[in-house]
């Protein structure tokens, strides 16, 4: 299989990581894992990874980049992934366990018992977001 065809399978992956993060932690309800997770960075997670994806698709489909990889455009989507992919590692450290005498225990949902599924879709992020950056680097999209 060819890099931009990876590259292409990846990206609407990189949506639903974003869609189902915002699903899975929006309401009033507290979110699964042993801490609460800022809404500023499920905020910054979710309108940065909107934009990446929407960017990216743009930079893809337009051809701006022609191989040269020097396309401003693809820059930029690169940096909004990787805003993304910070603010979902930072939302991540709400399964870290939590010590003290008071510590709460883990809250669960209906998405899954444990941190498997956050695990997944986080660190396949930053893997997708890291092939993205080295496929952009190479000039293989």
């Amino acid at each position: 299989m060819e890099l931009p065809w990876i590259v292409y399978g990846l990206t609407p992956l990189a949506l639903v990581v974003v869609v189902l993060t915002r699903l899975r932690l929006a309401g009033s309800k507290p979110s699964a894992g042993r801490l609460q997770t800022s809404r500023g960075a499920l905020n910054v997670h979710t309108v940065a990874g909107l934009a990446a994806v929407a960017t990216w698709t743009v930079f893809l489909f337009t051809g701006r980049g022609d191989g040269t990889g020097d396309s401003q455009i693809g820059i930029f989507a690169l940096a909004l992934f990787w805003i993304t992919v910070v603010a979902g590692l930072m939302i991540l450290v709400r399964w870290m366990p939590s010590r003290g005498k008071r510590a709460a225990e883990a809250v669960t949902d209906s998405w899954g018992s444990g941190p498997g599924l956050s695990l997944l879709a986080h660190l396949g992020m930053l893997f997708g977001v890291t092939f993205f950056t080295y496929a952009y680097l190479i000039s293989k999209v």
